[in-house]
């Protein structure tokens, strides 16, 4: 298991290039850097090894959809990134990660889409990503393929972040990866159902990888 206490090494190799870096600094969202460079080598080695689409939950406004496009594209596959883009709860209004510049005025509730759209636009990245709109249980219930990697990066609510785990990772690829966003084990650094969802998938079988910040990375194992 690697260490907790340090980021597993991210190769050259597998570091996005400058504009694509760039790109996802200047995008709105709460991904740090490392954290970034953490989920994208992950991804360009799943697409690499599976041949098979990258899946987020978790889209806000395209932050780190930038960088599973641009695994996606060096790959040669697809990422999916689903998102009813409504906000999650701490995003609405009175909460503290609210951003009233972000809501619909026609209909008074939070719409990241266009926002994302843009975001996508900005990057030339748009026609490596499927942007799958609605709630991630109905999704991953009509969902049938096979996906390289699952990042779980959405609702923080042990019903949100059980219902993606549960939701998605049947349909991640044996050697496929899991990376959970958020996971503080200290309830001091913020809210503990990301925790909950990464201790159960080693609790079933996973394997940690590596560990960035809040970031964890962790292979199916074939088994």
């Amino acid at each position: 298991m690697t260490d907790l206490h340090h980021a597993a090494p991210v190769s050259a190799a597998a570091r996005p290039e400058p504009a694509v870096l760039a790109a996802f600094e200047a995008a709105t969202g709460f991904m740090p850097v490392d954290e970034g460079l953490a989920l994208y080598a992950a991804a360009v080695d799943a697409a690499t090894r599976t041949g098979l689409p990258l899946l987020e939950i978790g889209t806000y406004c395209g932050r780190s959809a930038i960088l599973l496009a641009d695994a996606a594209r060096r790959s040669g596959t697809v990422a999916l990134t689903v998102d009813h883009h409504r906000g999650s709860e701490e995003q609405q209004p009175g909460w503290e990660y609210h951003d009233p510049g972000l809501v619909d005025p026609e209909v008074g509730r939070m719409d990241t889409l266009p926002v994302f759209r843009r975001t996508l636009f900005h990057a030339g990245l748009e026609d490596h990503v499927v942007a799958l709109v609605g709630r991630s249980p109905q999704i991953a219930a009509v969902w049938a393929g096979r996906l390289a990697l699952v990042f779980v990066d959405g609702g923080h609510t042990d019903e949100h972040a059980t219902g993606d785990y549960e939701g998605w990772v049947p349909h991640l690829a044996p050697e496929g990866l899991l990376v959970v966003h958020d996971v503080f084990p200290d309830p001091a650094d913020g809210g503990q159902a990301p925790y909950r969802v990464y201790l159960r998938a080693l609790a079933e079988g996973f394997e940690e990888v590596s560990v960035t910040g809040s970031l964890r990375v962790l292979r199916r194992t074939a088994g």
